[in-house]
């Protein structure tokens, strides 16, 4: 089991590249089912939940050349079910049912697992599916649908899901009639999903808005050369990583278009954050100011960047609080954070942050992915050595962020038991 080795105390500065987002990646692959033939997909990042759907297609009878352009074969699918052995440990494995029940009228899919930061139950998918005629079943810890054809249907979600809305927006591509989804996700993953749908010949309208409509059609073409949009999360991260050591990062190639909730935040907190040509350069300020969040869905601040702005807080001037409104176990960091000498103290969903003058060293278990980008952060600014154990969490989600770092001026090593 990998870790991570850092030494920190060191600004770090210099010119990165971000890869496609994971979680636009990962519905566009499960999109492919959709069609007949070899797809095409550009940006298509290294990570372990990537090489995990990759395994998943296959299994169906995909072939599959992998990369940053990959293609994927989905002409000689002859299997319908996502097996537990292949996707306990990535919950992003329910995906591939909206579009299996719609193309071949059966699916036979694990309930998902991933990351333990709370419940996130997949009902609003399977009522969703049920409105649109499929007949659902669970047994032995797998959900079992089967329709003839699904059919259009107005859809209401009590609460926004992206995995729920990205489901279904597949599901209807090609259902008979039209399909309206209401309080639907609106973040930017969504619609480049939509947008990847519509190059292949799907017919959506208001996707990145609350109200989603789509007029089924027969079929789809295979996708052709489309590329995936930048990943937010890992910009974000890098951006507050510049503001944590004192740094000053571009990140090339990227915009602040998706990420108006934290430039705005990080700002406030003293980073200097510019939109260039060349892309977005980040520096740290003398001093770190404190700032309350709330995280909140697509356009507010999202949960994912919660527990890095968490350890950026830690050595801020001030009290800050965090109010976490997504996942009721979303904290499991602040232990370790403590470990390493933050001030923090939790009540409920709600962190009180006292930010101290540096942080130290330590030994730390990384608990989830965005946990463990929190830990690097702050192993990053912290006197002395740190050691991270099960980062296998992070490489979930962050594409060779040690190579990354590294190319940054980070002391940073990793070692595999």
């Amino acid at each position: 089991m990998d870790r991570f080795i850092i030494r920190g105390g060191k600004p770090l500065r210099g010119v990165i590249e971000i890869g496609g987002a994971k979680n636009a990646a990962l519905p566009i692959m499960a999109a492919t089912l959709l069609s007949s033939g070899v797809n095409r997909i550009c940006r298509v990042p290294d990570m372990k939940d990537v090489r995990t759907m990759y395994g998943l297609l296959r299994h169906m009878g995909a072939q599959i050349i992998e990369g940053g352009s990959a293609e994927i074969d989905t002409g000689r699918i002859n299997k319908y079910e996502a097996p537990y052995e292949l996707v306990k440990t990535m919950r992003a494995s329910v995906l591939v049912l909206g579009p299996l029940l719609a193309r071949y009228g059966q699916a036979r899919v694990s309930l998902p697992g991933g990351c333990a930061i709370g419940a996130r139950p997949i009902d609003l998918h399977l009522a969703g599916l049920q409105k649109m005629g499929s007949k659902i079943e669970l047994e032995a810890g797998y959900v079992i649908a089967k329709a003839k054809r699904l059919k259009g249907a107005v859809i209401h979600f009590d609460n926004p899901t992206v995995t729920g809305t990205e489901n279904l927006i597949m599901a209807a591509s090609i259902a008979k009639g039209n399909t309206v989804l209401e309080n639907a996700a609106m973040e930017p993953e969504v619609k480049d999903l939509a947008d990847c749908l519509v190059s292949m010949g799907a017919k959506i309208y208001g996707a990145g808005t609350s109200i989603i409509e789509i007029e089924g059609v027969d079929c789809l073409a295979p996708i052709d050369n489309y590329a995936i949009i930048p990943d937010r999360i890992q910009i974000a991260t890098f951006m507050t990583i510049a503001g944590i050591t004192g740094g000053k990062i571009t990140i090339k190639g990227c915009s602040l278009e998706h990420l108006e909730a934290v430039s705005e935040k990080l700002r406030e907190a003293g980073l200097q954050i510019e939109q260039t040509t060349e892309g977005i350069k980040v520096k740290g300020g003398r001093e770190i100011i404190a700032r309350d969040i709330k995280t909140m869905p697509y356009p507010g601040f999202p949960t994912d960047m919660q527990a890095q702005f968490m350890a950026l807080m830690s050595v801020a001037r001030g009290t800050s609080i965090i109010r976490e409104n997504i996942f009721e176990n979303r904290f499991m960091h602040v232990a370790e954070l403590k470990r390493m000498g933050a001030d923090i103290n939790v009540d409920g969903n709600v962190a009180t942050v006292r930010g101290v003058k540096n942080l130290k060293g330590a030994p730390v278990m990384a608990t989830d992915l965005r946990a463990s980008a929190s830990l690097v952060m702050a192993a990053l600014r912290a006197e002395g050595e740190s050691v991270i154990h099960r980062i296998y969490h992070l490489d979930r989600g962050y594409e060779r962020m040690d190579e990354k770092l590294i190319a940054l001026g980070a002391n940073i090593k990793r070692v595999s038991d």
